[in-house]
């Protein structure tokens, strides 16, 4: 089984990671199971979280467009509000 990952809605405040699962007959890709979608924010904790859990070339591709410096400040005594974004569909 193979894993195709899009980013969407990719900006510099934050992106969006969909990946599915397939498996390939005859040219043919037939998706399997849920889509998982993650998302992350250009923040400090997020630049942290994605460089853990993203691959290349696509953190790459994030830290190209989110460049060097976070855009999103998180008040600390808000912080529990923004736990890790992450469904299936």
């Amino acid at each position: 089984m193979q894993e195709l990952i899009s980013l969407d809605e990719l900006n510099i405040n934050s992106v969006s990671v969909v990946t599915r699962k397939y498996i390939e007959e005859d040219g043919i890709k037939y998706f399997v199971g849920d889509i998982h979608r993650r998302a992350y924010v250009n923040s400090e904790d997020g630049r942290k979280e994605i460089n853990e859990e993203l691959a290349e070339p696509y953190l790459s591709a994030v830290m190209t467009v989110w460049g060097d410096t976070p855009t999103v400040i998180i008040n600390p005594e808000l912080r529990w509000l923004y736990g890790k974004c992450s469904y299936n569909k």
